[in-house]
């Protein structure tokens, strides 16, 4: 018996739910990132934490597993739905495709977003391999993995950010989230039936202030860790 896939309304919603659970993991993470500022101690104490929260109620490092399944649950649904819709919407398109005159922000953000998703994809990757796993040769060689009564967190980001590459790669990946998260919540308004033009326009300026904050709050500590004020 042959699967049919969903239809597209079902895969819109499935974008906009699990776009929605990424944009707030996104803010959570960046609030755990900013901690970085307030020096070594602090920030390893929040990563040491996150490994033994709400303990006993669950195991060591039981909440970032669960966190992690969501996370990647979300991630497989978010990024098969995309390419479903993505290819209808090419196959349906024909060979004598209609010429978008539209311009402005939200019509450059929405033509860039298979760009941007594909790019925070394998930022994602990156990311996991440079300061998640330490993996070899993305990661520094001094890079240490956490133990049970210590992280190195705030040493493992420095030498990562210390690299000028790697530094620019994440400042300029944050950009690309930023234009991603804007014209993301516009599309989960939209997709969740947002049918007043006050609450579109609430998601609007909700997805523009996230994604100010992303750009800024991520990229500031790559950049101060190139001009010497972390280390």
């Amino acid at each position: 018996m042959k699967l049919k896939a969903p239809p597209s309304w079902a895969l819109k919603v499935t974008m906009a739910v699990t776009g929605a659970i990424w944009a707030i993991f996104v803010l959570i993470h960046l609030y755990g990132n900013l901690k970085v500022f307030q020096g070594p101690e602090k920030f390893d104490g929040y990563a040491h934490w996150l490994r033994h929260a709400f303990e006993p109620f669950f195991p060591e490092t039981g909440v970032l597993w669960l966190m992690r399944i969501v996370l990647v649950i979300a991630l497989i649904l978010h990024v098969g739905a995309a390419a479903i819709l993505y290819y209808r919407g090419r196959k349906f398109r024909g060979k004598h495709r209609a010429k978008n005159y539209r311009n402005g922000l939200q019509a450059v953000s929405a033509r860039l977003m298979p760009l941007t998703g594909v790019l925070i994809l394998i930022f994602i990757i990156f990311h996991i391999l440079d300061l998640t796993v330490g993996a070899q040769p993305i990661a520094t060689e001094s890079f240490q993995g956490p133990t049970a009564t210590k992280s190195s967190a705030y040493s493992n980001l420095v030498a990562s950010f210390s690299r000028p590459l790697v530094a620019i790669f994440y400042s300029v990946m944050m950009v690309f989230l930023a234009i991603h998260v804007t014209h993301g919540a516009k599309n989960i308004a939209v997709d969740l039936g947002a049918m007043g033009k006050r609450l579109r326009m609430t998601f609007v300026i909700i997805g523009a202030v996230a994604a100010i904050a992303i750009l800024i709050g991520n990229a500031s500590i790559p950049i101060a860790v190139q001009m010497g004020w972390l280390n």
